[in-house]
């Protein structure tokens, strides 16, 4: 066996993952469940298509295109033929400018060797996966949440626990909820802050009692950061700053706009760092080249600008679709906190939220999300209605789900 194999069979061997079966891994796999919002999207295509007019409140992608400076720099990339593999956790000029983020967001000190670059948060997700579940070991998770999140448990043979949490308690878990559904297999929690789909934002205090706990129970702990930066609250603290054992996944598709350039990245202690290089490694053996030399450019003061140009915009749909939902009888957070969704509760007009949604798509040609997408317990009585569209189209959309209810 060579080093890199006895490395990789080590790493495995500390973080329990075990491979299973055909027929077990298999069985993992059509645990899977589908992202509902493509299949909205692609049907939304298919009527676009045909002739209508669709209004796009279902998919979590800004529409605004990335920004100049970060589209130019990707051009003298390219023009400089920077189109070969990097090293498996990121350029280190990226790297850097993600320490220098962490600097001057959050007042922290991080070497460069604990923050790799990702496939997107997604490509980070996985490689957390691999690093921290094993088989038959169970992970805390809201209902709802991310789908990712249970669906990438699953593959790694781990029981995701879900804890039910509504709109009364802004879809956050308190302590006591914690408790209630910790179990001796419990391994970690992981959570997000801003939330998709229901934007809440952890307040400091509140996670840093659930740091707290997660340390006092031996769970680690995983904060998805991905909407940082689309936040509407004045303090938006990373969990970094309360543990710096803790986990963290970002990207640079939602307040950078790089959607389509599959950029994010992670932070892991640094004994885990080796390990996280080596799943890297194997996973996807490195993130784009020219896309991370565009990336560099999201951190230039011009690029910030626009930046909060955009999260100003987000703030203004958001209040309005706040507004319009809550005086349509939908029931809604007190406050939208961050990202740019809207998660509303429709039981006084439907409890099957796949075929209101597919109502609404055929019939009045809107597009948003089933909360089923998000939640196992309760999510056919949520949608999930995205703001990332133009001011006029909302106006639209929001006359046709008034029409729509009546």
């Amino acid at each position: 066996m060579n080093e890199i194999s006895e490395t990789i069979s080590e790493a495995s061997i500390e973080t329990g993952n075990e491979t299973g079966t055909p027929a077990e891994c298999a069985l993992r796999a059509r645990g899977v469940n589908p992202f509902r919002v493509l299949t909205v999207l692609d049907r939304a295509a298919e009527l676009e298509r045909a002739g209508r007019k669709i209004v796009h409140m279902g998919a979590g992608e800004p529409d605004f295109a990335t920004c100049a400076p970060i589209r130019e720099a990707a051009k003298r990339a390219l023009d400089a033929g920077i189109t070969q593999y990097t090293q498996a956790p990121g350029i280190p000029e990226l790297r850097d400018a993600l320490v220098g983020h962490y600097r001057q967001r959050h007042g922290l000190e991080l070497p460069r060797e604990r923050i790799l670059i990702t496939l997107g948060a997604s490509g980070g997700l996985a490689i957390l996966s691999h690093l921290l579940l094993r088989a038959g070991a169970g992970v805390l998770l809201t209902d709802p949440s991310y789908p990712c999140y249970r669906n990438l448990a699953r593959l790694a043979g781990a029981e995701p626990q879900l804890m039910p949490v509504g709109v009364e308690e802004n879809f956050l878990p308190s302590i006591e909820l914690l408790e209630k559904h910790r179990r001796d297999h419990t391994a970690g929690l992981w959570l997000a802050s801003p939330g998709n789909p229901t934007g809440a934002v952890i307040s400091r205090p509140h996670l840093r009692a659930i740091s707290d706990w997660a340390d006092a129970n031996g769970a680690h702990l995983l904060l998805d950061e991905t909407y940082h930066g689309l936040h509407f609250t004045d303090d938006m603290p990373s969990i970094l700053e309360l543990n710096p054992r803790a986990f963290v996944v970002n990207s640079f598709s939602k307040y950078f706009g790089m959607t389509g350039w599959r950029l994010g990245w992670i932070v892991v202690p640094e004994e885990q760092v080796e390990a996280a290089n080596i799943l890297a490694q194997n996973l996807f053996i490195s993130p784009s080249s020219f896309a991370q030399h565009a990336a560099l450019a999201a951190f230039t003061p011009a690029a910030r600008e626009i930046f909060e140009q955009r999260r100003a915009a987000f703030r203004q749909r958001r209040d309005y679709v706040a507004a319009e939902l809550t005086a349509l009888g939908m029931l809604l957070p007190r406050e939208i906190q961050g990202a740019f969704y809207a998660y509303a509760n429709i039981s006084a007009f439907s409890r099957d939220s796949e075929a209101f949604c597919r109502e609404l798509l055929e019939d009045h040609g809107v597009a948003i999300t089933p909360g089923t997408d998000f939640g196992e317990i309760n999510g056919n009585e949520y949608v999930r209605m995205a703001f990332t569209t133009g001011m006029d189209d909302l106006r639209l959309g929001v006359e046709r789900l008034r029409r729509a209810l009546a």
